[in-house]
């Protein structure tokens, strides 16, 4: 890389813009719109060096929202399994997994959206699966947020918890794979060049979000965060196919 990448930049702004709306990080377009500059080794290392500064502005944004329960049942498991998942990017073939992401997320989405009072218990059970899986393709395909997302959004929560939880959860989780990643030689010297910038992207896309939300009623944040996990999907779909 030879130069720095502006409209990179400005489509990172508006994926955390739109990752805020939505109540969970912007790695549910990052990634994707990583895939478009940089190899997918270079996005793993960016999306993990992003996510952390992405979700420091978020915890001091939303921080009157935490759930404890919530961040240990779901935080606990997520962190644990990003750092297997991020350690396997080497040794399992991550392109059908991706497939069978976008199918999934754009079923349960598709379901969760039509049937509104469809709704799962925020039991103990159910949390750690979801910090599990998540965890897992975070480390494994550099997205997870989709499906921490769609258990968030099963539980119906309140749009501060349910964006607190998340950006807590997903600080922990993104310094857990970025230590990985770095070891693993993802996180390379010419990138660092986008650090200071994306840290700018990162808290202003914030605050912008932030804003936005503020104007935005519990019911329709819900729908909203739905259509972009079933967009996350769709995307994901288009790029293997």
């Amino acid at each position: 890389m030879e130069s720095l990448s502006y409209s990179f930049l400005f489509l990172s702004f508006l994926a955390e813009i739109i990752g805020t709306i939505g109540g969970f990080g912007s790695s549910i377009l990052f990634v994707p719109i990583g895939n478009l500059y940089f190899d997918f080794e270079t996005v793993l290392g960016l999306t993990a060096v992003f996510h952390v500064l992405s979700n420091l502005s978020k915890i001091a944004l939303f921080r009157k929202g935490l759930d404890k329960t919530l961040l240990l049942n779901l935080g606990i498991p997520s962190v644990l399994f990003v750092i297997i998942g991020a350690l396997l990017t080497q040794v399992i073939f991550t392109k059908i997994l991706e497939m069978v992401l976008g199918i999934f997320l754009i079923g349960l989405g598709t379901t969760l959206f039509i049937f509104k009072n469809l709704k799962f218990k925020a039991n103990k059970t159910n949390t750690i699966l979801g910090g599990t899986i998540s965890g897992f393709l975070a480390g494994l395909i550099g997205t997870g947020g989709a499906i921490r997302g769609l258990t968030l959004a099963s539980f119906r929560l309140e749009k501060s918890t349910f964006i607190a939880s998340s950006a807590v959860i997903d600080f922990a989780v993104d310094s857990s794979r970025a230590i990985v990643y770095f070891f693993q030689g993802y996180i390379k010297m010419d990138i660092l060049i986008y650090l200071p910038f994306l840290f700018i992207v990162a808290f202003i896309g914030t605050w912008v979000g932030k804003k936005i939300l503020n104007h935005i009623p519990q019911v329709l944040f819900l729908r909203i965060s739905l259509l972009i996990v079933i967009a996350a999907g769709l995307i994901t779909l288009i790029q293997f196919i």
